[in-house]
């Protein structure tokens, strides 16, 4: 951690330097490791846009980020990558960046190498819940500050990571609930038995147990809502379209598909489809995301309803990591603000989509 009070000592003197002259960037790129997914970027530093990095005399660079992400199998995902590359780019720091390619096994072996390259901070994206205690207690043990990005672990307690930077699982759940209780009262079919399949995020993985649990949380206040067949469409629209068309077999009746993401939904819409359904009409379609596609379903009559969870968090992960250089206290939990579309309002923000 000496590179970290070391930047704080610049930081300091930079404020007294702060109208000394400006600062020699370069990027370079080494080769891929073994299995093709780490980079290393030395980023250029902040030339006066938007980025919030401090001024620090040119030594930005010596703060060496690492990055496990799950993988690209979304375009939330792919959205979510981008946006932190960038914004580490535009800090000026050093990103040393691994796609676990939805391996859990990929991804520790990432946290064990960012260990040991002496990295300053470490980010990561936990595919699943459980399995971390061992690879969380070395980077502990190694003083290197964790931040925990979209996903979190079943690990007790909270001293382990600085902070959670994220959306409220549940919540979201809760919020596709409710929008599908009071959509079928608008329509008049609040006192009908809705039939539900369900397409399931990753086993294990945070964002299905707990967009699952909150959806949950409404209908068992509603008892004609039932969830007849619910299955793993691991969030890729490939799967979720091969499930739909399973569901579509072997289910009797469906009036609505709740997908826990919206890569899953727009999969569903292309079975539904195939099968001479019409989505957002025969079958009431609610995803998770607020992709740019959902948002062109949604006005294309297609699908009804996406529930936000933004994945640009790439400006509130260099606020943390500069508030870290700066020796503060992280709150636990960073979260965004977002919100739920359909047809009444996702045809006015698509413009404004940028994933």
């Amino acid at each position: 951690m000496k590179k970290l009070l070391a930047f704080v000592l610049v930081m300091a003197l930079s404020l007294s330097l702060a109208a000394c002259g400006g600062t020699e960037t370069t990027t370079t790129t080494a080769a891929p490791a073994d299995d093709g997914t780490t980079t290393t970027t030395a980023a250029p530093a902040d030339d006066g846009d938007e980025s919030e990095a401090p001024d620090n005399g040119g030594d930005a660079s010596d703060i060496v980020v690492g990055f496990s992400q799950i993988g690209a199998e979304s375009d939330w995902r792919v959205a979510n990558t981008n946006s932190i590359k960038r914004s580490v780019e535009e800090a000026g720091f050093t990103l040393i960046f691994d796609d676990a390619q939805q391996k859990q096994e990929n991804q520790i072996k990432a946290l064990r190498n960012f260990i040991t390259q002496g990295v300053d901070v470490i980010a990561f994206s936990p595919v699943v819940e459980s399995g971390w205690d061992e690879v969380i207690e070395e980077i502990n043990d190694a003083e290197i500050p964790i931040i925990l990005i979209d996903r979190a672990t079943d690990i007790e307690g909270d001293d382990y990571y600085e902070t959670f930077m994220g959306s409220d699982f549940v919540e979201e759940g809760e919020k596709a609930g409710n929008w599908l209780v009071e959509f079928m009262e608008a329509e008049g079919r609040g006192d009908e038995d809705i039939k539900i399949v369900e397409l399931e995020g990753t086993v294990g993985s945070a964002p299905a147990n707990d967009r699952a649990s909150g959806f949950r949380n409404i209908l068992k206040d509603h008892a004609n809502y039932e969830i007849v067949a619910s299955q793993t469409g691991n969030f890729t629209r490939a799967e979720g379209q091969t499930v739909m068309e399973s569901f579509l077999k072997s289910v009797d009746k469906i009036d609505v598909l709740y997908a826990h993401n919206d890569d899953m939904a727009l999969g569903a819409i292309d079975a539904i489809k195939a099968a001479g359904l019409k989505p957002g009409e025969d079958i009431i379609i609610v995803g998770v995301d607020a992709v740019k596609k959902a948002f062109e379903a949604i006005v294309a009559g297609e699908m009804n309803c996406t529930v936000e969870c933004s994945p640009l968090l790439g400006p509130q992960l260099i606020d943390n990591i500069n508030k870290l250089m700066a020796g503060e206290t992280l709150d636990k939990r960073t979260n965004t603000i977002e919100s739920l579309y359909d047809a009444s309002n996702a045809e006015q923000e698509l413009p404004n989509r940028v994933y």
